[in-house]
Formats: structure tokens, C-alpha cells, sequence
């Protein structure tokens, strides 16, 4: 997986402002997730959704619902939990006939926070 970026709301509006008027080129990396804040990671990343991800990693659950079973959660909650942890780019789905495979798509999340200011990143393995 490609790298994942913090950038604030406010620098990611003035990027795609500059992008549409013309006076740059959209980055690289535009399509990849980015965050706000290292905060909002940590938001998405509750002991319980990283249960869900050790669940998907470990017992490979060969659809939605036999995730549901397996963890214990309704399949409306699942489903909107893994729509924000694929656009975070943590897992990935992929359908075969008519059922969703999961996949965890990382195996490590660095946090390198800056005490003096908010140039904090992360990296995933």
C-alpha cells in the first residue's frame, strides 16, 4: 500500500483549489487516503475495530457475513465499519459472485508525532 498522508482540511482545499484553477498539477498522491489529524486515525482505529481487523487477518472470513457471525456484530454496523476502514485503505474487499472477500491490507501503523507542531505523519507496512 502506498503511503498515507496527514494534511489539514484547510491545506487539502487550497490544493484542490490550485489544482482546478490550473496553477498546478494534482500530486501523486491525491487518490491515496489522507487524514486530518493523527487523531482522527486513532478515532478509526477503537479496540474494537482493531479486533475486527485481527479477525479478518487471522481467521479469514470468506464473506460479510461470516464476519458478522464471527464477530458478533450486526451486518448494517459491519458494513459501515469496513466501508471506513477500506477507505482508510486498512482492508480491502473484493466480490466473488455475490459475496465479499476481506482482506486486511496492512500489517503495521507508525505514528511519528511532532511535539512542537502538527506535522505528524504515519506509515503503513
Amino acid at each position: 500500500m502506498k503511503q498515507p498522508k496527514i494534511q489539514s482540511l484547510a491545506s487539502l482545499e487550497q490544493e484542490m483549489r490550485a489544482v482546478a484553477r490550473g496553477e498546478q498539477p494534482a500530486p501523486l498522491d491525491a487518490a491515496l487516503p489522507s487524514f486530518n489529524s493523527v487523531e482522527a486515525v486513532a478515532r478509526l482505529l477503537t479496540s474494537e475495530n482493531r479486533q475486527l481487523l485481527a479477525m479478518i487477518r487471522d481467521r479469514k472470513p470468506q464473506s460479510l457475513a461470516e464476519l458478522a457471525e464471527m464477530s458478533g456484530r450486526g451486518q448494517p454496523s459491519l458494513t459501515r465499519t469496513l466501508a471506513k476502514l477500506e477507505a482508510a485503505g486498512f482492508v480491502t474487499t473484493k466480490m466473488i459472485g455475490r459475496r465479499k472477500a476481506l482482506t486486511a491490507a496492512i500489517t503495521k501503523i507508525i505514528v511519528e508525532i511532532d511535539p512542537y507542531s502538527d506535522h505528524d505523519l504515519f506509515r503503513v507496512a
